[in-house]
């Protein structure tokens, strides 16, 4: 079987990115009946698999209609069995009776558009491209149950089109112990050695609740005023429409609290991973994810996650965390406490967060697709 993939994606630093590009490597890895090709707009920044076929569509290299146009005109021609979109958020029509299958990661756009579209008319734009791919998928797949049964209620998108998939952290997510490594990783960041470190990791986008966790703050330094809480992303606003300013002014707010949070930029991996061994937990305060990286990634470091009950959260963290109301500073700030209160229940979930996180794997994620493309092939036929 001949599989087409748009790789607009590819060069995608954000999950997005990170999801197409570990998934195409797992598929490619597989011994099956399935060959590849990547359709893309660019030249590729990051690598591509050997055995994978790389199309760049001429003339294209932008979200410009034109640009759109080549690409239809490239996988159009390529004329492979199925094709397949790894995000809606890439998806362009296909004006073809190929099989088509379309990846949805989640609905944060239908649940909070306030929160998600800067302008009426961005609204309006993800509207019809839904729609659109609604009318010409085959097969839909997404990577939780928890977003499966959104695309059903939300979306309106029977159960049965829909087909599951994973994610995974990468191999440099894993238990260090270079004790060395841990204390410089500290010093670089001015956090005291005896200090308990609560880090968040991802963006700013309003869903992503982070004013919420630094809210939580005061509460938790009153009862534990040795914590600090490392806040890792970009803070520059060049992604995606963010409440940066809103959460550096609220974290100035508390002259106390401004003390112990800490908003370190975008980091290499090497750091990341090192941060996230350093820390006491990990706080996932998103009101919806449709899967979410940074829980896992953790998990895979033997670091806890305390995490908002809400959507594939409580499904992914299983018994490697707490969950709280993400909603509720105060509920934060309680399970937070818990944690940091009671040694022998973080040594219990730190244990229990590797065996979690080992249930996820890129190979089980190209499994689940494989079956997604065979699906769509016989739905055809």
């Amino acid at each position: 079987m001949h599989v087409g993939i748009d790789g607009t994606t590819w060069r995608n630093e954000r999950g997005f990115g990170r999801f197409t590009r570990e998934l195409v490597k797992a598929l490619a890895a597989r011994d099956g009946k399935f060959r590849y090709s990547l359709i893309c707009d660019q030249d590729p920044p990051y690598p591509v698999p050997s055995n994978v076929e790389v199309i760049v569509a001429p003339g294209s290299g932008n979200d410009h209609p034109a640009s759109r146009f080549q690409m239809h005109q490239a996988t159009v021609k390529l004329g492979c069995d199925v094709f397949f979109c790894p995000t809606v958020s890439s998806y362009y029509p296909l004006l073809s009776r190929v099989p088509k299958v379309v990846c949805i990661h989640d609905t944060i756009p239908e649940r909070f558009p306030d929160l998600i579209f800067p302008t009426k008319l961005n609204l309006v734009l993800w509207k019809i491209k839904i729609a659109l791919a609604k009318f010409q998928a085959t097969r839909f797949i997404t990577g939780s149950e928890s977003s499966a049964a959104d695309l059903k209620s939300i979306l309106g998108i029977s159960r049965d089109r829909i087909d599951l998939t994973t994610m995974a952290a990468a191999p440099f997510f894993r238990k260090i112990n270079d004790t060395k490594s841990l204390s410089d990783i500290r010093a670089e960041y001015n956090v005291p050695e005896n200090a308990r470190i609560l880090v968040y990791v991802g963006g700013f986008n309003r869903h992503k609740n982070v004013l919420r966790l630094i809210q939580a703050m005061p509460m938790i330094l009153e009862q534990h005023p040795n914590a600090f809480l490392v806040i890792i992303g970009r803070t520059t606003g060049e992604r995606f429409w963010d409440n940066v300013e809103d959460l550096q002014a609220s974290a100035r707010a508390d002259a106390v609290a401004s003390e112990r949070i800490i908003f370190t930029g975008e980091i290499s991996d090497e750091k990341l991973a090192l941060l996230i061994n350093a820390a006491h937990a990990l706080v996932h305060p998103s009101l919806y994810e449709g899967f979410g990286f940074p829980p896992v990634e953790a998990m895979a470091c033997g670091t806890p996650v305390l995490g908002s009950n809400t959507s594939s959260i409580p499904e992914v963290v299983g018994d490697g965390g707490l969950l709280f109301d993400p909603t509720d500073p105060s509920s934060i700030a309680q399970q937070t406490n818990r944690l940091l209160s009671d040694n022998d229940l973080h040594a219990r979930l730190s244990e229990q967060a590797i065996h979690q996180a080992a249930k996820f794997t890129w190979d089980r994620a190209a499994e689940m697709t494989e079956v997604s493309f065979e699906n769509a092939l016989r739905k055809a036929h």
